[in-house]
């Protein structure tokens, strides 16, 4: 698989509230997001090889979203014998309660 090109991956805040906005209205009692210490994608990254991180979608036990990163290679491809992270802070609780990504 080729690795994907190069693009600007920012956009405005008006755009990210809407996004946000849109997610909370569709799943009113689910998380909204999760913070990860930096140190996560520092040791992630730090890896020989890593060109960049894939973020997954899973479920807990209790059906709650989570979400699984691994650093990829040059390729594209996970990079499954190295380290693998999860466990995001949920917000709620851990929210920045005057963001406006919180809305």
């Amino acid at each position: 698989m080729p690795f994907p090109p190069k693009q600007d991956h920012r956009i405005t805040l008006t755009a990210a509230a809407a996004l946000t906005k849109a997610h909370r209205a569709a799943a009113k009692d689910e998380v909204k997001g999760e913070m990860w210490p930096r140190d996560v994608f520092e040791t992630l990254l730090a890896q020989p090889g890593s060109a960049g991180i894939r973020i997954y979608h899973g479920r807990g036990a209790k059906g709650e979203k989570q979400l699984v990163m691994i650093s990829v290679d040059s390729t594209g491809a996970d990079m499954t014998s190295g380290t693998i992270m999860e466990m995001g802070m949920p917000c709620p609780p851990y929210c920045d309660a005057t963001s406006a990504l919180q809305g």
